[in-house]
């Protein structure tokens, strides 16, 4: 996958000791953004979602437009105070407090397939509030797909029970 030799270390960002992994040169190669569409759409087809939910905020720029190529809607989980309307809300754990998320509690309805898309599994600690949040609905959570996933940080503990995909992992 072409993404792979794109994707730069950016060391103590956000804090000291941290590498992050920057997908920003992925998106700006034509080539290697529209490989990475293609593999995200093909695995959703593949586990026949009915929706597509991105994560804040990469999750939106990997997730819309796959959303948009399956002809499908997506549904955006936020962070808390960014969704206009009413919505349900999850904290999950970080190394020093807590964080949350939200989404419309009207975004997926029960008995749909959702499909959760985010561009890095880190912790899990974001995408396991998401599985929460489509499942509190009533939704059925069919995959969780992820362009990264830092396997030393064993995210996929936080997801079990659930289908994940990554299509590169350090």
């Amino acid at each position: 996958m072409l993404a792979e030799s794109l994707i730069r270390d950016i060391p103590d960002f956000p804090k000291p000791g941290i590498i992050f992994k920057d997908i920003t040169p992925v998106l700006q190669d034509p080539q290697a953004f529209a490989e990475v569409i293609h593999a995200f759409k093909e695995y959703a087809e593949h586990v026949d979602a009915d929706v597509i939910v991105g994560i804040e905020s990469r999750g939106f720029i990997l997730g819309a437009p796959v959303a948009f190529a399956l002809g499908k809607g997506f549904v955006p989980v936020r962070k808390v105070g960014k969704l206009p309307h009413k919505t349900v809300q999850c904290e999950y754990a970080l190394e020093y407090g807590t964080a949350a998320v939200e989404m419309h509690c009207d975004a997926v309805t029960p008995g749909q397939k959702a499909l959760i898309v985010d561009d890095l599994l880190a912790t899990g600690g974001t995408a396991a509030a998401a599985v929460e949040l489509v499942e509190l609905l009533g939704a059925q959570v069919v995959g969780i797909v992820f362009l990264v996933e830092l396997g030393f940080l064993n995210g996929r503990d936080k997801l079990s029970g659930h289908t994940i995909k990554s299509f590169i992992t350090y």
